[in-house]
């Protein structure tokens, strides 16, 4: 009934969203004599955040229309490569003749869509031939498509990696690193000619027992059993997917703002003074933030229940006795270079929680494995932001370029 009960909570909230949407519209029009008042710019800005919080927000664009390649502006079209009932493999295609490193970005699948790393793939695409794992809403898949869980998603990485070739270079951020780790190792124990060139690994949760965080400890106080009782939830009728079994998106986003509460209401805050102020370009960048912030998609129950056993219960990657299709995962026979990035203040991944891929890979060359610490970055200055772009991601390209000649 969770989902049901959300679901009549929005309905509800329909007639105030129009209610503040056609107030915004009077105290913003130029016919209104109160419009260029103090008060009329504040019912505005008002009026403003009331429907922008009470509205739905849809899958957004990464609207990447062109990208600079040395000294030439070229158009970028994205392009569907392989359809997967819950991913499709998209290609950031750039009009250039010129041959750069071919890379693999795996969003994850934890609540946001893959457009929360537009930044991430904007900053790649100078110097990168970038493709991304677009992840589909739940609730957006029938019934009749089947399950999906984390076995699933290592198939997916491994059969994305194959595809695209043995120059691939995979970059996994946040949650996608232990299914990348996973894939990687059964591919490498295969002996298989298309395994990754390198693997880069930002941020993600492979040995949870270290600097454990507020969804760590979550995950760790509570049983399996009420995960099951008070997170999952059935897809309304109204939905493609409908009577599937979900983790919904807004159960997550509303984990995640009640991690920082106080920061995200000092936003909204600051977002009134800007709209009353005129400030335009403040103003805008919060639009576009919360923009991508606010939509969410579900993640199949199968799924999220088995991550949470697998990864922050069990932790059975770093203490080997992770078991997927009957195939045990030995990351020991990676020999692929590996890097791994974390942010000093990131309150999501504990520091040394992605550095520890290093420790389960012996066979890996010491020369090929790489590590960075951002100093003073939580979670989502990793991949997106100014220190993403002119520290971060320097140092991830180099690593791609020194491993793509061998």
């Amino acid at each position: 009934m969770l989902y049901q009960a959300y679901e009549f909570q929005r309905q509800l909230a329909a007639p105030i969203r129009m209610w503040a949407s056609a107030l915004e519209q009077v105290y913003s029009s130029p016919y209104n004599p109160w419009t260029e008042t103090w008060f009329g710019k504040s019912v505005a800005a008002g009026a403003e955040i009331m429907t922008r919080l009470t509205q739905n927000y849809g899958k957004p664009a990464f609207g990447l229309k062109t990208t600079q390649v040395g000294d030439e502006t070229v158009a970028v079209n994205e392009e569907i490569l392989l359809r997967k009932p819950f991913c499709q493999l998209l290609h950031f295609h750039r009009d250039t003749t010129r041959r750069d490193p071919k890379v693999l970005v795996v969003a994850p699948m934890s609540g946001h869509y893959a457009t929360l790393l537009r930044g991430t793939v904007e900053a790649l695409l100078p110097d990168h031939d970038v493709h991304i794992t677009d992840w589909i809403d739940a609730r957006e898949v029938p019934l009749s498509q089947g399950n999906f869980d984390l076995d699933d998603y290592i198939d997916y990485v491994a059969e994305f990696c194959r595809y695209l070739g043995p120059d691939v270079h995979v970059i996994a951020v946040c949650q996608p690193s232990v299914p990348v780790m996973g894939a990687a190792a059964l591919m490498a124990e295969a002996k298989e000619p298309r395994q990754p060139k390198s693997i880069t690994l930002m941020g993600g949760p492979i040995d949870t027992r270290v600097s454990p965080t507020v969804p760590n400890d979550l995950a760790m106080r509570n049983s399996m059993m009420w995960f099951r009782q008070n997170v999952i939830s059935t897809v309304p009728l109204n939905y493609p997917g409908a009577l599937r079994r979900v983790y919904p998106g807004f159960l997550q986003l509303t984990s995640f703002i009640s991690m920082n509460l106080d920061r995200h209401v000092n936003a909204h805050m600051r977002q009134f003074e800007h709209l009353v102020k005129g400030d335009d370009e403040p103003a805008g960048a919060h639009r576009t933030f919360y923009d991508e912030y606010l939509a969410v998609m579900d993640l199949s129950a199968e799924f999220y229940l088995q991550t949470i056993e697998v990864v922050f219960k069990e932790h059975l990657l770093p203490r080997g006795e992770w078991v997927s299709r009957g195939r045990k995962i030995d990351p020991s026979f990676i020999e692929t270079a590996l890097m791994t990035v974390e942010g000093e203040l990131d309150d999501i991944s504990g520091v040394g929680q992605t550095k520890a891929a290093h420790a389960l890979t012996p066979n890996i060359p010491g020369a090929r494995h790489v590590h960075w610490e951002q100093p003073r970055v939580g979670h989502y200055g990793i991949f997106n932001g100014r220190k993403w772009r002119e520290q971060i991601m320097p140092r991830v390209r180099s690593f791609i370029r020194e491993n793509d000649a061998r």
